[in-house]
């Protein structure tokens, strides 16, 4: 293949990406709208293909498209300091240990649920009892 001749279908295979998501990704800016063929088809290249590489595995791992556009922007001055991409790791970091730290909570909730559950009756079941008064939960967290 030539240098830009990746129609979006083989740009959506090689990169993982699905081929409406490509599109939403040109309209909001995170990858550039590709030159147009005669016939009007889009042709990417092998640096549009790692770009897209690149926001697929950013999603992968939680990052929010604010912060992968601030990324991308990042990759754009390669020799200046990684503080503002180390930034952005930690401030997601963070949000994702508290993320995890409310589905613990709700997940000992729900275990509590299920285990004092006396399987009898919807009038006398402690899941049902639960869901329909917070105050019987032990935790706020969830």
């Amino acid at each position: 293949m030539s240098a830009r001749d990746i129609s979006i279908g083989e740009a959506a295979r090689q990169s993982g990406v699905k081929v409406p998501t490509i599109r939403f990704y040109e309209q909001i800016g995170l990858l550039p709208e590709p030159p147009r063929s005669k016939g009007n088809r889009r042709q990417y290249d092998e640096r549009d293909l790692s770009r897209l590489a690149f926001i697929r595995h950013a999603r992968e791992l939680g990052f929010e498209v604010a912060d992968i556009r601030e990324l991308l922007t990042l990759t754009e001055r390669p020799q200046s300091s990684c503080h503002e991409a180390d930034s952005i790791a930690v401030r997601h970091l963070r949000e994702t240990e508290e993320r995890i730290a409310k589905l613990q909570s709700l997940r000992r909730e729900l275990k509590r649920m299920v285990e004092e559950c006396g399987h009898g009756k919807v009038c006398e079941c402690r899941v049902i009892q639960v869901l329909a008064d917070h105050n019987r939960c032990q935790g706020d967290a969830h």
